[in-house]
């Protein structure tokens, strides 16, 4: 079995954690305090502490970092890839992700699958909303949500604005 390292990141959002292997990051998570980081942490990990960082100073819009791919079912393994897909400072309605992947009768699975997403942020389940627009639905609580959305868009209108 592959050791499992452990670190915390205090973001603008409150503490995350991050676990990973020595080769890829499987779960960043919001949590409610930060812990103690492993003594020795790989590269990897490194790196997405970087990466996330630059993220919520409004520096990266995308990510780099080796990710291991979650194990679920095959429907929620097709919407967590699903996920990537959705552009930095934009968002897709659960409906619209439903019919993506050829079921549009599937939006309750669409959103079960959503809140089941261990890599938060990298694999931006925060960027599915509802149907009217209206935010629903984030583990990690629907004020981050909020602020992710917004963050991204006032990101992605700078970066426009400068050509």
């Amino acid at each position: 079995m592959e050791e499992i390292y452990t670190a915390y990141y205090e973001s603008p959002l409150g503490a995350i954690q991050i676990k990973s292997t020595s080769q890829a990051v499987q779960s960043i998570l919001f949590i409610s305090q930060t812990g103690t980081n492993d003594l020795h942490l790989p590269a990897v990990l490194i790196e997405c502490i970087n990466q996330l960082a630059d993220y919520f100073r409004g520096e990266r819009q995308s990510f780099s970092c080796a990710i291991k791919q979650p194990i679920g079912t095959p429907f929620q393994e097709t919407v967590w890839k699903n996920l990537i897909d959705i552009p930095f400072g934009k968002t897709l309605s659960y409906l619209e992700l439903a019919r993506k992947i050829g079921d549009e009768k599937s939006v309750r699975a669409v959103g079960n699958a959503n809140s089941r997403n261990q890599i938060s942020i990298i694999v931006p389940c925060h960027r599915v909303i509802g149907s009217n627009k209206q935010l629903v639905g984030y583990a990690g609580e629907l004020w981050r949500k909020k602020w992710l959305l917004e963050h991204e868009q006032k990101v992605a209108s700078r970066q426009l604005s400068l050509f």
